[in-house]
């Protein structure tokens, strides 16, 4: 299978046109069971300034020396690691923002993620000027212009550091609801809808962090709950 490796063809069509702060956007967790959904927002400095720091990009691909940046989903955990370290270390600005479980289970978890882009936009050192956003069409920021990217996490070095970023920072925080909440298997599953998860919903019925808007959570949490 060939690697589609990202670029920053898409943010140099906007630093051409003067454009210079541009953020890429990407949301975690909106096929999970349980906790929250997470985004993030990431601005590089333009392609041109890069060239000229220490990133030391080793071909005409922006793939750094020693780090992986593509769609978080293709990575492994380490290399996931390690490249959100390294977009931290090497952009303009970056930020986090999430939306509830109660959020989710009151606005829909499409509305949620947009809210949990729309907060981490807002928690950005730097206002960008354009957000390119992974998928279908969002307009999560009243103020700020939104482009919608198809497969933007795979195309789009921005919107795959966010992936990145977002990942990391929702992963370890599920690792961290499964030592209070055992028996969930989130520290593998990450809240998805694994065997393991099910089979414990069934077992040990619905915590504070199940999504119970969701179809396979609503039906347990009306046994437990009637």
């Amino acid at each position: 299978m060939m690697i589609i490796w990202p670029t920053f063809k898409r943010e140099k069509q906007y630093w051409e046109q003067g454009i210079q702060l541009i953020a890429g956007i990407d949301e975690v967790g909106m096929g999970a069971l349980a906790g929250p959904v997470c985004a993030a927002a990431v601005i590089f400095r333009n392609e041109i300034q890069m060239s000229k720091s220490k990133c030391q990009f080793n071909d005409q691909i922006q793939k750094p020396k020693g780090v992986v940046i593509r769609d978080s989903k293709a990575m492994t955990a380490q290399q996931r690691d390690e490249a959100a370290k390294w977009i931290k270390e090497n952009s303009l600005a970056w930020a986090v923002g999430e939306a509830s479980v109660e959020e989710i289970d009151t606005i829909n978890i499409r509305q949620a993620s947009h809210l949990a882009m729309r907060r981490a936009v807002d928690a950005l050192s730097v206002m960008p000027a354009l957000l390119l956003i992974d998928g279908n069409p969002a307009q999560p920021h009243t103020k700020i212009p939104a482009v919608n990217i198809i497969k933007g996490d795979q195309l789009c070095y921005s919107i795959a550091a966010a992936s990145i970023v977002a990942k990391v920072y929702r992963d370890k925080m599920m690792e961290n609801f499964s030592r209070r909440f055992p028996g969930y298997d989130w520290e593998s599953n990450k809240g998805y809808g694994s065997l393991s998860h099910k089979n414990a919903l069934l077992d040990k019925g619905i915590t504070v962090l199940h999504r119970k808007s969701y179809a396979p959570v609503a039906a347990l949490a009306h046994k437990q709950y009637p």
